[in-house]
């Protein structure tokens, strides 16, 4: 399985779904993301969604509502307190 965090214009993880490993062309990161994105989007599901891993084998963390994708890391991370 594969799995997919929803994140809003703040970079904010909003949701995280599952996807089948077949809807993501069975394939590992990074070539399964845009496939398992065009699949989530057939579904009628919009928005920004971003592969995670539940092992935190890329993009540092396994993504969960309220955590920050940064882009300039490429990972999620737990927001600090400003």
């Amino acid at each position: 399985m594969a799995h997919f965090a929803l994140i809003d214009d703040t970079n904010t993880v909003r949701e995280v779904i599952t996807v089948g490993n077949d809807d993501c062309g069975g394939g590992d990161f990074p070539q399964s993301e845009p496939i398992g994105q065009a699949f989530i989007a057939s579904c009628g599901l919009t928005g920004t969604w971003l592969q995670t891993s539940y092992h935190a084998n890329f993009r540092g963390a396994y993504a969960a509502i309220s955590m920050v994708y940064n882009p300039i890391t490429d990972t999620f991370e737990v927001p600090t307190n400003e």
